[in-house]
C-alpha cells in the first residue's frame, strides 16, 4: 500500500475527493498558519496561531487579532 500523503501533506486526510490543486493550496495555507512566524511588536520568529486569527508572541507575550491563517493579509494589489 502506498502513501498518501507524499506530496499534498496533512491535507492527504481528503483522500481522493477535493482535486490535487486544492489539497496542495491546503497543505500549504496549514504549513504556512503552523510555522513560527515574525511578530510585529518585538520582531522576533516567536509567533504562534492561537486560534482563527488571535496570534500570540512567545517572546513578548503580546496577542493580537491578525488575518485567519496568517498574521498580516496578504492582499494582491
Amino acid at each position: 500500500m502506498s502513501k498518501k500523503t507524499k506530496k499534498v501533506g496533512t491535507s492527504g486526510r481528503y483522500g481522493v475527493r477535493y482535486g490535487t490543486k486544492t489539497k496542495k493550496a491546503v497543505a500549504e495555507i496549514e504549513r504556512r498558519a503552523k510555522q513560527e512566524n515574525v511578530c510585529p511588536y518585538c520582531e522576533k520568529q516567536k509567533l504562534k496561531r492561537i486560534a482563527a486569527g488571535i496570534w500570540y508572541c512567545k517572546k513578548c507575550k503580546a496577542k493580537f487579532a491578525g488575518a485567519a491563517y496568517f498574521p498580516k493579509s496578504e492582499k494582491n494589489v
